[in-house]
This record gives C-alpha cells, sequence and structure tokens, in this order.
C-alpha cells in the first residue's frame, strides 16, 4: 500500500512538474521582447514557487509528522493538492492551451530510425536525398513590433550541415512509408539533440543536492539543532535553501538581470548558459565548504571525546547552512536556466519534452548519487578494513572525502560543460530592445 501510494506520487509529481512550466511559459508572447523577459521572470518565480511549497513542507508538515503523526501530514499534503485543482481550474477560460498534435517522441523516434535505415541503404543511388540541398545556417528574417526591431532565427526549408546523418532521414524512397520524414521534423530532432549534451552536464549537479537530503541531514543530527530556547528537526534543515532560494528569486529578476542588460546591452542581460554555468560553479564551491564544514566537526569531535558518542556535538549545525546557502542557490541559477533555455531553443511541437528534461536530470542526479555512494563503498573496502561510508557511527565515516571527490567531479563535469558551452549556437537570436 505505501509503495503505491509513492509510486502513484511520482507519476503525478512528474505529470505536473512536466505540464506546468511549458504551459505557463506559453502564456506569454515569445515574438515581442517584453513577454520573453516576462516569460525568464515566470521561470524564476515558478522555482520560487516550488521553494514556497518546500517551506511549509520542511516547516509546518514536519512538525505535524513529528508531533501528530505520519498520516496527519500526509493528510495536509493530500488536503494541499485537493485545494489546487478547483484554483487552477479557475484560470481555464482565460489559459492559452496548445492543442495536442501528435507525440514528439514519435517523431525522434521516427527520424532516427529512418536515418538508420537509409543510411544503411545508402549504396543504392535510387536512394538519393529528395533534392534538398543542405545549408550551414538558418536565415534571419526582422519583424517590427511597436517599434522594436527584433531578429529572429527562422529554421530553413533545407536541411543544415549540423548531424549530417540525419538528413538521409529524408529520401525518395524509404523502408516503409511510416518511416517518410520532412525537412521540418528532421531539422526539429536536430535541435533537441543538440541540447542533450547540456542537459547531461547538469546531472552531477542534481548528484550534489541529493547530499542535502542524506548526508546532510545525518551531519546534523550529530550537531547541536537548538536556536535558543527552540530545538529544530533535522529534517527540517532544508529550509535553509528554500530560504535562500526565496530571497534570491525576486533579487535576481528585479536588481541582477536589470543591471546586466544595462552593462551587456542585451535583451536577457545574462544568457541560459551562462546561468547554468554559473549553478555549475556554485555547486563546487558547496562540495569544497562541504568538505571543510565535515572536517571541523569532525575535529570537535575528537577535540571533545565524543568520537564514538551518540551524543550531540558542542557545535551549532548551522555550520551546515554554508553549504545549502550554495547549493540552494547553485538550484536556482541551474534550475531556471534550464527549463528557460530547453523551453526557448526547443521547437514549438516539443517544448514539453524538452522542458521535462530538467527534471529527468533531478532523478538521474538523485539515481547517479546512490550509484556513486555505492561504487566509493565497494572500492574502498578493498583498500580498508570498512568502507568510506558505511557503519553505525558517522563520525567514523569519511564523508570528507567523498565530498572533496564530489568537488573533483563537479569540476571535471564543469569543464565538459564549457566544452558544449562554447560549441552550441543559439537558435534563436534576439536585438536589445
Amino acid at each position: 500500500m505505501l509503495f503505491t501510494g509513492l509510486y502513484l506520487v511520482a507519476l503525478g509529481v512528474g505529470g505536473i512538474k512536466g505540464s506546468l512550466p511549458p504551459h505557463g511559459a506559453e502564456q506569454f508572447d515569445d515574438t515581442t521582447p517584453q513577454g520573453r523577459k516576462q516569460r525568464s521572470s515566470f521561470f524564476n518565480y515558478y522555482v520560487f514557487s516550488l521553494s514556497c511549497g518546500a517551506l511549509i513542507a520542511v516547516t509546518f508538515v514536519v512538525w505535524i509528522e513529528d508531533n501528530k503523526g505520519w498520516q496527519w501530514g500526509f493528510g495536509v499534503a493530500t488536503a494541499a493538492i485537493l485545494a489546487s485543482i478547483p484554483v487552477f481550474l479557475l484560470g481555464s477560460p482565460i489559459y492559452r492551451t496548445k492543442i495536442p498534435a501528435g507525440s514528439p517522441i514519435t517523431t525522434m523516434f521516427k527520424v532516427l530510425i529512418a536515418a538508420v535505415c537509409n543510411n544503411c541503404k545508402s549504396k543504392n543511388p535510387s536512394n538519393a536525398v529528395m533534392g534538398m540541398k543542405t545549408s550551414p545556417s538558418s536565415y534571419t528574417t526582422e519583424t517590427g513590433e511597436e517599434g522594436n526591431a527584433t531578429k529572429v532565427k527562422v529554421p530553413s526549408q533545407t536541411l543544415t550541415e549540423d548531424l549530417e546523418f540525419l538528413n538521409k532521414a529524408v529520401t525518395e524512397k524509404t523502408v516503409s512509408p511510416m518511416l517518410q520524414c520532412t525537412v521540418k521534423q528532421v531539422e526539429e530532432v536536430k535541435v533537441v539533440l543538440k541540447i542533450i549534451p547540456v542537459f547531461m552536464c547538469t546531472i552531477m549537479l542534481n548528484c550534489c543536492l541529493a547530499q542535502l537530503s542524506t548526508f546532510s541531514i545525518q551531519q546534523a543530527a550529530t550537531m547541536n539543532t537548538k536556536i535558543g530556547s527552540l530545538k529544530v528537526p533535522p529534517a527540517s534543515l532544508p529550509v535553509f535553501p528554500v530560504i535562500f532560494v526565496m530571497l534570491i528569486a525576486p533579487t535576481y529578476n528585479h536588481f541582477v538581470v536589470p543591471l546586466a542588460r544595462k552593462v551587456t546591452k542585451t535583451e536577457m542581460g545574462i544568457t541560459h548558459l551562462q546561468r547554468i554555468g554559473t549553478g555549475l560553479i556554485l555547486s563546487i564551491i558547496a562540495m569544497a565548504v562541504a568538505a571543510v564544514v565535515e572536517m571541523k566537526r569532525k575535529k570537535v569531535a575528537i577535540e571533545s571525546g565524543l568520537l564514538n558518542s551518540a551524543e550531540p556535538l558542542p557545535i551549532t549545525f548551522l555550520w551546515i547552512a554554508l553549504q545549502y546557502l550554495f547549493l540552494g542557490s547553485a538550484d536556482l541559477f541551474t534550475l531556471a536556466g534550464m527549463m528557460d533555455f530547453f523551453f526557448t531553443e526547443s521547437p514549438k511541437s516539443m517544448r514539453s519534452l524538452a522542458t521535462s528534461l530538467s527534471w529527468v536530470s533531478l532523478s538521474m542526479g538523485y539515481y547517479f548519487s546512490s550509484v556513486l555512494i555505492s561504487t566509493v563503498n565497494n572500492i574502498t573496502s578493498i583498500f580498508r578494513h570498512t568502507p568510506w561510508l558505511s557503519g553505525s557511527n558517522l563520525n567514523h565515516y569519511h564523508l570528507e572525502r567523498f565530498y572533496w571527490l564530489m568537488c573533483i567531479l563537479s569540476s571535471l563535469n564543469f569543464l565538459h560543460y564549457l566544452f558544449w558551452a562554447n560549441r552550441y549556437k543559439y537558435r534563436t537570436e534576439s536585438t536589445a530592445d
């Protein structure tokens, strides 16, 4: 019963988080500078709204679970979800609603299979490309909107030279009529494939975020969790990144971005890839800070003679808030930047699919965290009697070494990201309004 409920929650959350960001972003007019600015703000405040919900979860709901029972905590969450449904439906008459027109996944598989099959038959002269010439890039058109000149790259009607392997999907003769592809379909699949490397580079960040709800809470549980006379439950520790995000999101949107627009003389101020890169840098700093804090915590345990004791250490758990500060900021920059980047760069028919990659990255990061911990334990157990991250007492863990390992892996991942970010060419380009 319990796991059935958990899987249903995962199914529901996956559907909501995969559909809500593109639905909200489509309410703005992306043909005008003002609409594009509002859409960028929407993604910032979407992350802000997620943090508002998380704030209630790690404070009010945790208090209810600790003092009244878990069933009451689940009950509050259920009531909140039920209340959200009529609120959402109230906006139905004024929503811009995109009419479903087939699955983008079907299109992607069709193009990929057609390209593979037709490349295998490429030795046959009769299987030539349908008179489509390749062009190095898209052509540019200019549109005017209330005196604002905007240059927008429009996909050309010819096959581009990028990912030329896929061009064979457009042929006179195909293996099956079901595999007949258009130039538009091929170019749209190319766009999605180009953003995949950026998506892959964000998985490591989410692997770092996984530590916030695992080892960081275990660390806090061994420390002094009192603030004055108030004893804070370790499960409420994620309140720190939540508060940081709620403070940083409006500051970034109303102060940092306008200043960046004035400095760079561009509409965006800070590009999507720059935002994602900033988040990756902050995650590197966060892991280094986490390692230093853990070294300090263990030093206090040794000096106070509590290394083998379960008593709280004479060190405040607020030290853990430092790594939460950097990881919370990294999450804001990267998550909002990713959703805006995937939505803006992907074709209109594939925006929901592309935006969902943000949450796929999150789930893969958490899964990779589990794999990484198991791998570290397996390798270190070969050279030591006990692995780094195993045992009943956290003071005997080598958690600081694991954090340094995460810092190194995050640094390598950032270099990998720089390689792809520097090679990426934005599909849409706009001049400053």
